[in-house]
């Protein structure tokens, strides 16, 4: 019967197809641009303090300035790829999103938050609003962030060009 009320999908069947999935895609996102994130940012950490090491160096190797050419142009590399990519914004917005489907769960599972005095129809229909809400605008945020990134990537271009 609940299910009639509510279309053709239940409470379960909803937390299981869409909660559940929506955070485990969540988290393995997170965990994919956090670990972006860090690796660029260690080794544009690294290369930038090695590279003046490098150069106050007295070598006489005839590769000295390519090898510190090469770490300096990595470092460039890296830095100018977050800035274009916001692996940090991304890893924040997946996993804060992750956080508040996995919260909105379980306040609707225990009867807490705003799901407390309320029938359980209108719970679950509560529940899927704020759900659908959460990864809308989720969403909306990675546009926006993809967006911003390929304008100034094509900025870029445009200026190399001219």
């Amino acid at each position: 019967m609940e299910a009639a009320l509510t279309g053709s999908m239940g409470p379960d069947e909803y937390i299981k197809s869409r909660v559940d999935m929506y955070m485990a895609w969540y988290n393995q996102k997170a965990v994919k641009f956090k670990s972006y994130y860090l690796n660029m940012r260690a080794l544009s950490v690294v290369g930038g303090a090695v590279v003046p090491v490098l150069v106050n160096l007295n070598l006489s190797s005839p590769f000295k300035e390519y090898i510190t050419t090469v770490i300096s142009l990595i470092v460039v590399i890296m830095v100018s790829l977050e800035s274009v990519y916001h692996y940090r914004e991304q890893w924040k917005n997946y996993r804060s999103t992750e956080q508040f489907i996995g919260a909105e769960k379980f306040q609707y599972l225990t009867k807490e938050g705003p799901y407390k005095k309320l029938e359980a129809m209108e719970a679950f229909l509560l529940l899927v609003e704020r759900i659908e809400n959460a990864i809308a605008s989720e969403n909306a945020a990675t546009l926006s962030i993809m967006t911003l990134a390929s304008e100034v990537k094509e900025g870029s271009k445009a200026a190399a060009k001219s």
